[in-house]
């Protein structure tokens, strides 16, 4: 028969099965993957026209996005616009975009397809309507521009949505009383230096860089687009009551406004996806446009507006599980 343990000799045993339980349980930890789940695989984000704003804050995101979430395959693709980038994500040929609040209500009023899986992960910086002529020329209000070569923007744009309503707006039929030009930032200025447009629209954050450098070789200015226009604009109802008026700074283009500022229309950005979208990617990737705000704002001006007090409003869209997510956590 087995001798019976001393008190003391229990009590040394019991220690002993404490501490290599506790041994045991450090492995199991160390061994498995207990932590905040780590977003892996790959996702498209469909940015913009080349040398527009869209893109160039793609790119540099690109870089934030691969140093925050290097398990992820990233890749760009350029678009006309927002009313592409909308089509793209909703039908899964894309997984994130940027796209103004105009063009996602009027593809949601319209039934596109997919529509109802849209939603929104951040409010990021206005987009400011801009309306440049040469210097020299004698339009001097939207209603001038009759029987002008006007550009508009590319197809599938959130550019020609734009100036389609605001020429409506102020009178002018955008299919019949101008010569319409399909043409996107990246060469209406040229076209515009060229004397081949005698004006154009943008749509686009402060300052848009195709813009600068055109005012830095070619006299240009800016119309103003003034209240009662905006007025006329929002009057259509629907999707137009996300246009609201503004003022491009006087700094914003130091040779087309010459220290003047200009009144004008804006409208909000938002970065979208699905419901298709995995919670772990958003929440991170939501979290890594937040963070890279200052980091991408000095290349990119308008990415220093992105504010977080005012992102989670990304109306006309809900909050997706994970951008919601994100926003518990960054609570003061």
């Amino acid at each position: 028969m087995p001798h019976a343990l001393s008190r003391p000799g229990r009590r040394r045993t019991l220690l002993g099965g404490v501490g290599a339980a506790a041994v045991l349980g450090l492995l199991v930890w160390w061994a498995l993957p207990l932590g905040k789940p780590v977003p892996s695989g790959t996702l498209t984000f469909s940015t913009g026209v080349r040398s527009g704003v869209y893109e160039r804050y793609g790119q540099r995101l690109e870089g934030a996005l691969a140093k925050d979430m290097p398990k992820v395959s990233i890749r760009l693709r350029t678009s006309e616009g927002s009313q592409q980038n909308i089509e793209r994500v909703a039908t899964g040929k894309a997984d994130f975009t940027i796209a103004t609040a105009d063009a996602v209500a009027t593809y949601l009023q319209g039934g596109g397809p997919g529509g109802e899986r849209l939603r929104g992960c951040v409010r990021l910086y206005d987009d400011y309507i801009q309306l440049v002529v040469p210097r020299d020329s004698d339009v001097r209000r939207v209603a001038d521009l009759r029987d002008r070569r006007v550009g508009v923007g590319q197809k599938g744009s959130g550019v020609m949505l734009v100036a389609d309503r605001l020429m409506a707006a102020a009178d002018i039929d955008p299919q019949k009383d101008v010569g319409r030009v399909e043409a996107g930032i990246d060469t209406m200025p040229q076209r515009l230096a060229d004397g081949q447009l005698d004006a154009f629209f943008w749509s686009g954050g402060l300052p848009t860089g195709a813009l600068e450098d055109l005012s830095e070789k070619f006299a240009v200015r800016l119309v103003p687009l003034e209240g009662p226009l905006v007025n006329e604009l929002q009057a259509a109802g629907g999707s137009t009551r996300h246009y609201r008026s503004a003022v491009i700074p006087a700094d914003a283009y130091q040779y087309a406004q010459q220290g003047q500022a200009v009144e004008t229309v804006a409208v909000a950005n938002l970065l979208i996806t699905t419901d298709r979208t995995d919670p772990v990617m958003t929440e991170a990737f939501t979290r890594t446009v937040i963070d890279s705000r200052d980091r991408i704002g000095h290349e990119v001006h308008a990415a220093q507006l992105v504010d977080l007090r005012t992102a989670i409003y990304t109306d006309p869209l809900p909050l997706h599980e994970g951008a919601k997510r994100y926003y518990r956590s960054a609570k003061p």
